[in-house]
């Protein structure tokens, strides 16, 4: 292992000696417990548990290890119990974080009822759903942006846990101290909490259940209770409705417990614009890449839809999203070419896929010219 490894791992094996002087023997939580009060990770700790270090299943012995550590380690002393003037010092991120307007945007769907929502400044938990690329983050930023909210955005993933999501201690200046994360800054601050993708966790995000409930929570970690400011919300936003995804589309997408989503007051189910919306969206993005086409925009709304439409009805399995039209308009302004804009967009779809969707346009598109350049641009 290397220098900084080898620090981190003999700090790790000191504490443990610290506060657990008669013993060598640790099961692995215990370890990864310990890592995480210095701000460690995984690279920190897995050192340690090695095959010759394994005693059984889940259990490492260290003695080897220790013994040369313990003439410089001091056992810990009687800690008293945590009172009310004794709590473990927290840090904050003080900076605030504010959504900015964006003239792409253009209101339609949910958005005004999510303004109401969130001007009532009222606790009102609400789960938006729908295909991906059609614009429900993007959405809720908006609102948030359109009143002025601070606004915090926590992107959820497989790996998300109480200590992503509540904080965790963390060594800051040699010192150890719990830093609180963004749902408590969120609660404290009185903002507008998006946890993006929610249906991407696992069951680590059930330490949530208490703050979807709007209540005062006590951090387990330090004994204070952080009781949420006016105006405190939390907005989530998914592809599925929290069933998995059947279709196989979204793969990484889980089951989330009952007793989670039943703590959001209402469920949003968002749709793709319709056209007219669509059309607005797609001239915008135009006009903030200074490539305004009218007729193109109508073009390229109408080709979704058909997609969009066949897509419902099974018969086929890919689907053009509003945000894979605002990729078409940008790739688009570079090479002020329709069919190649097109065909650099769609290409991670499989080959028949893309085939079918670009023949699909050029009946939409009938006037279009296709060339007979190749993929490096000579002509054939």
């Amino acid at each position: 292992m290397n220098n900084a490894m080898r620090t981190s791992t003999q700090i790790i094996l000191k504490e443990l000696i610290k506060v657990f002087p008669d013993q060598t023997a640790f099961r692995k939580s215990q370890v990864v417990d310990t890592g995480k009060k210095f701000g460690y990770t995984g690279k920190d700790w897995d050192p340690l548990f090695t095959t010759n270090n394994r005693v059984k299943i889940g259990t490492y012995d260290f003695t080897n290890l220790m013994e040369p550590l313990r003439n410089v380690v001091e056992p810990a002393k009687a800690v008293p119990a945590v009172t009310e003037t004794m709590k473990m010092q927290s840090i904050v991120n003080e900076e605030s974080t504010f959504a900015k307007k964006d003239d792409t945007f253009v209101p339609w769907g949910s958005f005004n009822d999510l303004v109401k929502i969130i001007k009532s400044e009222m606790f009102y938990p609400v789960y938006v759903s729908g295909l991906s690329g059609n614009g429900k983050t993007f959405m809720v930023e908006q609102a948030a942006a359109k009143l002025g909210r601070e606004f915090i955005r926590v992107q959820i993933n497989p790996e998300t846990d109480e200590d992503d999501l509540l904080g965790g201690f963390r060594l800051i200046n040699g010192e150890t101290v719990f830093s609180k994360g963004p749902v408590l800054k969120a609660m404290e601050n009185g903002a507008i909490l998006l946890l993006d993708e929610v249906d991407r966790a696992t069951n680590k995000i059930m330490c949530l259940q208490g703050i979807l409930e709007g209540k005062p929570v006590l951090v387990k970690k330090t004994g204070e209770v952080v009781t949420p400011a006016s105006g405190f919300n939390v907005i989530a936003t998914a592809n599925t409705k929290g069933k998995g995804s059947e279709d196989g589309r979204f793969t990484a997408a889980s089951i989330i417990d009952d007793a989670f989503l039943e703590r959001f007051t209402v469920a949003i189910d968002q749709a793709f614009p319709s056209k007219v919306i669509e059309t607005k969206i797609v001239l915008k993005h135009m006009e903030k890449f200074g490539s305004k086409d009218s007729e193109f925009a109508d073009k390229l709304v109408t080709w979704a839809d058909i997609i969009r439409k066949t897509f419902y009805d099974d018969g086929v399995d890919e689907v053009i999203s509003t945000r894979r039209l605002c990729h078409i308009v940008q790739t688009f302004s570079i090479f002020k070419d329709r069919m190649k804009s097109l065909d650099l967009c769609i290409a991670r779809f499989d080959d028949d896929t893309k085939a079918a969707f670009l023949d699909l346009y050029t009946k939409v598109d009938d006037g279009i010219l296709i060339s007979d350049e190749d993929n490096n641009g000579e002509t054939a």
